[in-house]
């Protein structure tokens, strides 16, 4: 049976009927709910909650650290919550995801951004004294995205999920390839929902201003994120191009978000293919939402690059993609990295 949510709702307005969702038992029968909210819109979030919940109580998530999610979690196990609601971009619902998984209950998830999958993802990506790292935990109870936050999100995040979408059709590549060289089991329910999300999106010719692009592109985060879930694991959305996205988070922190990364590292990876209509495919889909393509791009020297790719199969050990299928030394990788930007550089 298809682990899905008991609710996913897309619009306008959602977190100011929050309420309604909330009064329905299958979610809290007692009315002890938590609500978890993050530091930037806190204040107007809480005052648009507040009205329709007598008896929740409001907590503040600092920052996406695990030292954030742990005291979250702490709170929530001194009182009898029945659920507990994330309202807020991606830090704050993976802190909100595994405060829950702490504190034994169940988490709603309610999205003001959409810059990548972990709206509905089985990990929560938290920040700790050696970096940061992806922690499993349950998948949301149910999932709404208001579409009135993300108009009103920073433009910059909200194209990041684009870029985090279409990573999956490498990540997909890279699943199918550790099939035919080392026999690993794949999942052809989970493949299918997270090429289904990509494609979704890929062709599609307007933006983030519209609505109807806004719910696509919140449908197949979500549909990305629930692809996990069947897998058991992150095979459909993560491959060769989130090792370097890691890669690039430790060697250069700060460099870029998420999605951003992702996307340049879905081209990079079907550039080392040779996977030429796809590779320009994801370039074009990338340009359009003006989302970054080559290293510079990111602030990132071509060298750099090349060092984050040499290190990048180092960050999923055990994981097999195009990076430890060709086992590039470093003279090639340069290499491949100075080819790609000539092929693609503005």
């Amino acid at each position: 049976m298809l682990p899905a949510p008991l609710t996913m709702q897309v619009r306008r307005g959602a977190v100011a009927e929050l309420g309604a969702l909330l009064a329905d038992t299958r979610v809290a029968t007692s009315g002890r709910v938590a609500v978890a909210v993050g530091p930037g819109q806190g204040d107007h979030i809480e005052s648009l909650i507040a009205p329709q919940l007598d008896e929740a109580e409001v907590f503040r998530v600092s920052d996406g650290t695990v030292d954030a999610a742990v005291s979250l979690g702490a709170d929530l196990r001194k009182s009898a919550y029945e659920v507990v609601v994330g309202v807020g971009g991606g830090k704050t619902i993976d802190a909100t995801k595994y405060a829950a998984s702490l504190a034994g209950i169940p988490m709603v998830a309610v999205a003001t951004n959409l810059s990548h999958d972990g709206i509905c993802s089985p990990t929560a990506s938290l920040v700790y004294e050696g970096g940061k790292g992806s922690f499993g935990v349950p998948m949301p109870l149910a999932i709404l995205v208001d579409l009135d936050f993300v108009h009103a999100a920073p433009r910059t995040l909200v194209r990041a999920g684009v870029g985090d979408v279409v990573s999956n059709l490498s990540a997909i590549e890279d699943w199918q390839l550790g099939n035919v060289e080392r026999g690993e089991p794949i999942d052809g329910l989970a493949c299918s929902m997270a090429r289904t999300a990509a494609e979704a999106l890929i062709g599609r010719g307007d933006g983030i201003e519209s609505d109807a692009f806004l719910t696509v592109l919140a449908e197949s985060l979500i549909l990305s994120g629930m692809s996990m879930v069947i897998a058991g694991s992150s095979r459909p959305a993560s491959g060769g191009d989130h090792e370097i996205l890691h890669a690039v988070d430790q060697l250069f922190p700060g460099t870029s978000n998420h999605g951003e990364l992702a996307g340049i590292g879905a081209a990079f990876c079907f550039f080392l293919r040779e996977d030429d209509a796809r590779v320009r495919q994801v370039v074009s889909c990338l340009r359009r939402h003006e989302l970054p393509v080559v290293p510079a791009d990111i602030g990132l020297s071509e060298e750099q690059f090349a060092e984050a790719v040499a290190l990048a199969p180092a960050t999923r050990p055990g994981r097999y993609t195009i990076l430890e299928h060709l086992r590039m030394q470093d003279t090639e990788i340069r290499d491949r990295v100075g080819d790609y930007v000539r092929a693609f550089g503005s």
